[in-house]
């Protein structure tokens, strides 16, 4: 599998993902700067974490007018698989390729912490290495995840079972009100959410950060391993 991140002016998380992928394709992804105008021929396109732009306006606000994505969008709508996580997400969102928008955290606190995660189907290129329910461990570190949409756009989400992840207990019960499960307050405990055609997906936690032993866990290996197996045919 052939892979892309692309990284932004205040990024910080694509070493990360860099480590997540290598792990998995044996060979380092491609970085792409954000002023770059062509995408090469890849499997997979990865917006990272961190602050783009310092997160200045909103989160992902200035990211999505940078020149790289016009290619990401033309990428999409051939149906190229996209992962966003934490502000690839919230860039995701900004740019119309996800519904919705990260606001924040209902406590107004950046929350660094693990969170536990609930996988809410496993028949897309993101989640089949894991069963339907089934829960694991990953980082969070960001304070505007409260993931926010109207009634319309929540029911279609739910409907059209577009929720990839949930926030929840350790033993899967996810509770919106619970702040102890759903610490930033997203509505339906949404953590993570795919396109219509479930080849973009974006979520709020870290799974890149916990893919070795050595980082205290392989709780996020899944996902990748799972991209691999399922566009590597």
């Amino acid at each position: 599998m052939k892979a892309a991140i692309v990284v932004f002016p205040g990024t910080n998380r694509e070493r990360d993902m860099a480590i997540a992928l290598r792990r998995v394709t044996g060979k380092a992804p491609v970085m792409l700067w954000h002023r770059d105008t062509e995408l090469p021929d890849v499997d997979l396109v990865v917006l990272p974490g961190g602050f783009s732009y310092g997160d200045y306006l909103r989160c992902g606000a200035m990211a999505a007018h940078s020149p790289i994505m016009s290619e990401i969008r033309a990428y999409a709508q051939k149906g190229g698989h996209i992962l966003g996580v934490c502000n690839g997400f919230q860039i995701l969102t900004e740019t119309g390729l996800l519904p919705g928008a990260l606001l924040r955290n209902a406590g107004l606190r950046f929350l660094s912490q693990d969170c536990t995660l609930r996988v809410e189907r496993n028949d897309t290129a993101f989640t089949h290495k894991w069963k339907k329910g089934d829960v694991f461990r990953t980082p969070m570190a960001h304070g505007d995840g409260n993931y926010t949409a109207d009634t319309r756009t929540l029911e279609q989400l739910e409907g059209e079972g577009l929720v990839a992840f949930r926030y929840a207990s350790a033993t899967g019960q996810a509770d919106e009100t619970d702040t102890l499960t759903n610490p930033n307050g997203s509505m339906n405990s949404i953590a993570g959410i795919l396109s219509q055609n479930t080849r973009i997906c974006g979520m709020m936690p870290h799974p890149e950060d916990l893919v070795d032993p050595l980082m205290g866990g392989e709780d996020g290996l899944p996902l990748f391993t799972g991209l691999v197996e399922a566009i590597v045919r």
